[in-house]
């Protein structure tokens, strides 16, 4: 029966995989192109002026990255909704809603990061790297994020995104229409969990890849190791410790 189980789940794996594949697949050249000669897919990014056009691109960019960073760790409430449809009618585009509504969960996020991203340039506090120019607001990011990794809301919000099999039974809906519902819902979840996180890009750069790639580990230990929730709150310390310690250095 396992063994059935797998090969029926296999498709949903490999789309998840694939499409957070394809995310990466962008990810990685476009971030080496950014540190390097900006002639390749990072070529459009320096820009002075925003228009309409530009702040497209950037929530693209901001879209593309958050689904090659949170898919992976999304992948165990998928796998586990495919299997409790299984067997219903148009279980293939039941699955297909719950990862679209993931995904646009992760689209408004995309849009109020492209929005920031906006008026910091606006307001002359990003690097043409897209990087915070100013270290003290970089430190007080730090210190935002390690708060957060300690309040209530985290905590409520990573303990849906670390039972899914609890969460997709209370909330099940049925129907298409119900499946992009619950997807749309766990990635709020997670959304809830993650964003401070997400906005450290700001700190580190946008397009680092060192960045990306650390911040996507620890999202996906923190969801799925078996003592992700304390780690969380060891970050949040060490983040609070590292702000502080940027902020001293600042001022000196």
């Amino acid at each position: 029966m396992e063994l059935f189980l797998s090969r029926e789940r296999a498709p949903v794996a490999l789309a998840v995989g694939g499409l957070a594949a394809l995310a990466w697949a962008w990810l990685i050249p476009a971030s080496r192109d950014m540190y390097g000669g900006m002639q390749g897919l990072a070529a459009w990014m320096m820009r002075g002026t925003w228009d309409a056009a530009y702040f497209a691109q950037i929530f693209l960019m901001w879209a593309v990255m958050m689904l090659g960073m949170m898919l992976p760790s999304a992948a165990p409430a998928i796998l586990l909704f495919a299997r409790a449809i299984r067997g219903n009618g148009a279980a293939g585009q039941r699955v297909t809603a719950f990862i679209a509504g993931y995904a646009l969960a992760w689209s408004a996020f995309s849009l109020a990061a492209t929005v920031a991203q906006w008026a910091l340039a606006q307001a002359a506090l990003l690097s043409p790297m897209m990087q915070l120019s100013q270290p003290a607001l970089g430190s007080a990011l730090l210190v935002a994020a390690g708060l957060y990794q300690w309040s209530a809301a985290k905590a409520q919000c990573l303990a849906r995104c670390r039972a899914p099999f609890e969460f997709i039974t209370r909330h099940f809906r049925p129907g298409v229409t119900g499946a992009l519902r619950l997807g749309a819902q766990h990635g709020l979840y997670c959304v809830g969990c993650c964003w401070a996180l997400m906005l450290l890009l700001f700190a580190g750069g946008v397009m680092s890849l060192a960045w990306i790639g650390a911040i996507s580990l620890f999202v996906l230990l923190e969801k799925l190791a078996p003592h992700g929730a304390q780690g969380g709150r060891l970050s949040g310390a060490v983040l609070i410790l590292l702000g502080i310690a940027g902020t001293i250095a600042a001022l000196r």
